[in-house]
């Protein structure tokens, strides 16, 4: 192994910033949050399924070149004001999805972005964004489902993200006899707006953290001081029940 004994000097790049070849025939936009596609390493106005790479700078015109004719120059670490929707004061830290170039929500079923660092007004805040820093807090999840109505789990629902967007969604467990191997289920809702009620069979209980166990009870993510993302993950037990492993918010098992 040699050491440097002289000088040498190395290309330098802007941290924040970074270039990216562009996919043939289209154009990216400035301002457009820019996707990467993972079967080419190619930019694009970010799609679903994309790696999220940043915010375009300036716009990049390829709609005449072949695949990475062009880079399109985009802001990879840095903070900017998005519209987000259903955004309030109270979402300080919550996880940003985009299901396109320009629009931005809650819903983790699509590619996550960053993290609120500021509310400005509704419907509207300032997000942290680190493409290459920042992790998914579902990253672990690739089937992921919003539920805007009561819904019976099946074996189908085993290991999946359900993701609950309307108030009094009732949830129902499969019997623990049918071997349903759990799942995870998210509230959406902005703090005090949706209470999530995960319903188990008259024969089986759900065990977890300070959850005195009894068959047929309800575990409900009070609505008073439900907060978005709020979670529960429940996995098979015994014969008993469910058993839960994660809790985040305040859950009460029904009186």
């Amino acid at each position: 192994m040699t050491t440097l004994a002289v000088d040498k000097p190395r290309v330098e790049e802007l941290g924040a910033q970074n270039d990216i070849p562009v996919i043939a025939s289209d154009i990216i936009y400035e301002g457009a949050a820019v996707g990467v596609v993972k079967a080419s390493g190619h930019a694009r106005p970010l799609a679903a399924g994309d790696k999220f790479a940043g915010f375009a700078i300036s716009q990049c015109d390829n709609s005449l070149g072949a695949a990475a004719a062009k880079n399109v120059k985009v802001l990879s670490k840095g903070k900017m004001k998005l519209a987000v929707t259903g955004a309030v004061i109270t979402d300080l830290g919550m996880p940003v999805y985009a299901s396109d170039d320009d629009t931005f929500s809650f819903i983790p079923t699509g590619v996550f972005v960053g993290f609120v660092s500021r509310f400005i007004s509704a419907g509207v805040v300032i997000v942290d964004v680190d493409a290459m820093g920042h992790q998914d807090p579902f990253a672990g999840y690739s089937v992921r489902e919003v539920k805007s109505a009561n819904y019976t789990l099946d074996a189908q629902d085993c290991g999946k993200l359900i993701c609950v967007d309307t108030d009094a969604v009732v949830l129902t467990l499969p019997a623990i006899a049918d071997g349903f191997g759990g799942a995870t289920i998210v509230n959406l809702g902005a703090y005090g707006t949706i209470a999530v009620t995960i319903s188990p069979n008259v024969n089986d209980m759900i065990l977890g953290p300070d959850i005195t166990g009894a068959d047929d009870k309800d575990l409900i993510n009070t609505k008073a001081t439900a907060q978005r993302f709020d979670r529960v993950k429940l996995d098979l037990g015994d014969a008993d029940g469910y058993v839960v492993h994660e809790l985040v918010g305040t859950w009460a098992r029904q009186a």
